[in-house]
């Protein structure tokens, strides 16, 4: 199955949707989508992104991200929330070799479930909702905020462990574009960190071995720090899923 949708701009963009989730279902496409920036759309990319029909923008970056790279077009019907889901800044360029990828970015994504739970939830509140039509998600890369949000939805919805470890280690194939990107932004520099743009599945394995340690699954953590209930399980699980039968 195609996942990735082509643009000029954008690296990774691509459709959550087709993986199977509660009791064999569908997960439904054209529905969901995770990307990197959105502030990079332009002309034939805005294009492309407007026959998607995506009625909901849900930024996962910091406002002095957005007030340097910028954020989605307006347009007529679509819906934009910010919310910054990470509070501890970290700088992954200014990283040595030294650093072990799969560790040291699952110890951030640790962080981020315990310091953005308003913004988490807010965010699967959104996703989850009846009129907020098709809905896009993104962080800069669409890698490492994204992948905590997809993962934490994919799982809420019946999505196997494996699937979502997969879902996540798909950013690899932007990798390349990515760091290419960050070399057009700081002519010569180098980068010294191996794991940069990088989606090993450890990363996402070793985050959700934490989290169903501290709080006995995604659903325990759901129900439990971010104080939700079924309900936003049963709804994302409406939206999200091919009816049954």
């Amino acid at each position: 199955m195609k996942r990735h949708i082509a643009f000029e701009r954008l690296h990774n963009f691509r459709d959550v949707g087709g993986y199977c989730g509660e009791g064999g279902r569908p997960v439904r496409q054209g529905v969901l989508y995770r990307s990197d920036s959105l502030g990079k759309l332009r002309n034939g990319d805005w294009d492309r992104f407007l026959a998607l029909g995506i009625g909901t923008v849900i930024d996962l970056r910091y406002d002095w991200e957005i007030a340097a790279k910028g954020k989605v077009p307006d347009a007529p019907g679509l819906r934009y929330h910010n919310l910054s889901i990470e509070h501890r800044p970290y700088n992954q360029a200014a990283l040595g070799p030294e650093v072990e990828t799969g560790r040291f970015l699952a110890d951030r994504y640790a962080e981020v479930a315990q310091d953005g739970v308003a913004e988490i939830r807010r965010a699967l509140e959104v996703i989850a909702a009846e009129d907020s039509g098709p809905v896009v998600f993104h962080c800069a890369s669409g890698k490492d905020r994204t992948g905590l949000i997809a993962a934490l939805v994919l799982s809420l919805i019946g999505v196997s462990e494996d699937d979502i470890v997969t879902d996540f280690a798909l950013t690899g194939r932007a990798t390349e574009r990515l760091l290419a990107d960050w070399r057009a932004e700081h002519p010569g520099q180098e980068l010294r960190w191996p794991g940069y743009g990088q989606a090993p599945a450890d990363i996402m394995r070793l985050f959700l071995a934490g989290l169903n340690a501290e709080h006995g699954s995604v659903h325990g953590y759901v129900t439990g720090p971010l104080g939700a209930d079924g309900q936003l399980v049963t709804a994302l699980r409406d939206k999200l899923l091919e009816p049954a039968g």
